[in-house]
């Protein structure tokens, strides 16, 4: 599988990575440990090397699985975790702590779920408005010194919030943000990219097959378990799935399927490849769930998108309906 790097360091990643959000269980309806299991070996049999976690994802049970399914193959990974959030044990997140006393302690504890003494890219989840840039870039910085994190980045930051951070963190780059991107969301790309681009940073997309609908397996009928926090039909702020915008999403996403066919790929195979479409982007993550979601985003990889089916799939994208150009206030 092709790779790329993650900004101005020296790390490498596959340019499709798995996150673990939807395999902790924990609002995203029912979870399956054993489908789960072979889903990460397929992804690493598929030549997948970056696996993203947090240890609010099924309250600590995405890193346990993770570590207990990489055991005896931990040196062949990238391995991701996260910190920076409050949560209750349905893993609700009730706020943010960046303190560095908070961090080191929620590292700490995400290393022994995982089973290692080290993770290679540590993120800061959300921004944390209670902590100054300075006070952020010095934590990062006693985590990378402590020789628990090989690098840094952060998560959900905007493009002003990033230029503010990485103007506080000295000679320790900033190797990423991880954003929502696909084709039904924008709104980080507009908001962060360019400054990704100024500052050498990486983005790590995040939700790139829109959260199951450019999965190509949603349909009027589809129904989510009431612990599934699509269940409101409101996809990060945006109402993608509520009654009226899921049909006409629907009908979407079908003109995005005959235009894969024509180009002899799936749904999820152009998704992912108009996301890896963009040079800021390090690569896209996909929160698979079984072996076969594994196989079909393996062979987005090497798609490319000629002008031609990227101007197609701009036009199909007019017709989408409970898209936000801006980002929340």
């Amino acid at each position: 599988m092709r790779e790329r790097r993650f900004g101005k360091t020296d790390l490498t990643t596959s340019v499709v990575g798995l996150g673990t959000w939807p395999i902790g269980g924990a609002r995203y309806g029912q979870r399956d440990d054993t489908a789960a299991e072979a889903a990460i070996l397929a992804a690493l049999d598929a030549g997948v090397t970056c696996f993203d976690t947090a240890p609010s994802y099924g309250d600590g049970h995405a890193e346990e699985l993770l570590g207990r399914t990489l055991a005896g193959r931990r040196d062949e990974v990238v391995l991701v975790t996260k910190g920076g959030l409050v949560w209750n044990e349905r893993s609700e997140v009730l706020g943010q702590d960046g303190s560095k006393d908070h961090l080191i302690s929620q590292l700490d504890i995400s290393l022994r779920r995982l089973r290692t003494d080290r993770v290679d890219l540590f993120l800061i989840h959300w921004p944390d408005a209670a902590r100054a840039p300075e006070q952020t870039a010095e934590a990062l910085g006693a985590l990378v010194r402590s020789g628990k994190v090989r690098h840094v980045g952060v998560s959900n930051y905007t493009g002003e919030q990033l230029r503010d951070l990485a103007a506080a963190m000295g000679d320790i780059p900033l190797a990423t943000n991880q954003v929502s991107y696909h084709l039904f969301d924008q709104r980080w790309a507009r908001e962060s990219f360019a400054a990704c681009d100024d500052l050498g940073i990486g983005a790590m997309a995040y939700g790139t097959l829109a959260h199951g609908l450019l999965a190509g397996t949603f349909t009027r009928e589809t129904t989510f378990d009431a612990t599934d926090w699509r269940s409101s039909g409101i996809i990060f702020g945006q109402p993608l799935l509520t009654p009226g915008n899921l049909e006409r999403n629907l009908a979407v996403v079908n003109q995005l399927g005959q235009l894969a066919d024509e180009i002899g790929t799936t749904l999820p195979g152009l998704a992912l490849a108009w996301v890896l479409a963009d040079p800021v982007v390090t690569l896209a993550l996909i929160g698979a769930r079984t072996a076969a979601e594994i196989a079909t985003a393996a062979r987005a990889a090497d798609l490319s998108l000629d002008q031609s089916t990227m101007n197609a799939i701009k036009e199909v994208m007019n017709d989408a309906a409970g898209v936000m150009a801006t980002l929340p206030a």
